[in-house]
């Protein structure tokens, strides 16, 4: 198992000590940019830490906001790109036909990425009807690091939150990671 962490505009510093990778949140909707993003994705590749980014998906607009990610999310060889699927502050959600399109816009925008579903263990059980989860799944539910209570192939687990979001990824190695992260 590898460990990592992922990060949004409230970490306005974190220690990358013994972690092999950090996702980043690069955009919300169609209007929002994480004002932290570049100085968190340059902390992360100094630390020769896989990197990542995610988008908070809100209901509507799909294509756009798939374009408003790409357009805005960092560009390197091997950048994670993730779609958040979760409720909004309002209370609503994307639609499962919502999220599927927005992953596979994602995944045609940007070919040479791995494009990957994180949502919680509620959404996946509950709400989740197609299972569609891109390039892998990244399943929030916290109880035992690596132990998700899903019957789901996943790829990352993130396990607590406290102090901050962690994660461990299902990879032999670091360098099996980064082999993975690259399409073609």
């Amino acid at each position: 198992m590898l460990h990592g962490i992922d990060v949004s505009a409230y970490q306005s510093s974190f220690d990358t000590d013994g972690l092999d990778f950090v996702i980043v949140k690069a955009t919300e909707g169609r209007s929002y940019i994480n004002p932290r993003m570049a100085a968190q994705a340059a902390k992360a590749r100094d630390a020769d830490c896989v990197v990542g980014f995610y988008h908070f998906l809100w209901p509507g607009n799909i294509k756009a906001q798939a374009a408003y990610f790409v357009d805005k999310a960092g560009e390197q060889k091997g950048d994670l790109l993730a779609c958040d699927w979760e409720r909004t502050g309002e209370g609503s959600h994307a639609s499962n036909a919502q999220k599927d399109e927005f992953i596979k816009e994602v995944k045609r925008l940007r070919p040479s990425h791995r494009v990957i579903l994180y949502c919680n263990r509620d959404f996946w059980l509950n709400v989740d009807t197609t299972s569609y989860a891109g390039d892998g799944l990244w399943i929030a539910d916290y109880v035992t690091a690596g132990k998700p209570r899903i019957e789901a192939d996943w790829r990352f687990h993130q396990y607590t939150d406290t102090p901050l979001d962690t994660n461990v990824a299902d990879f032999a190695s670091k360098d099996a990671l980064r082999k993975w992260s690259v399409i073609g």
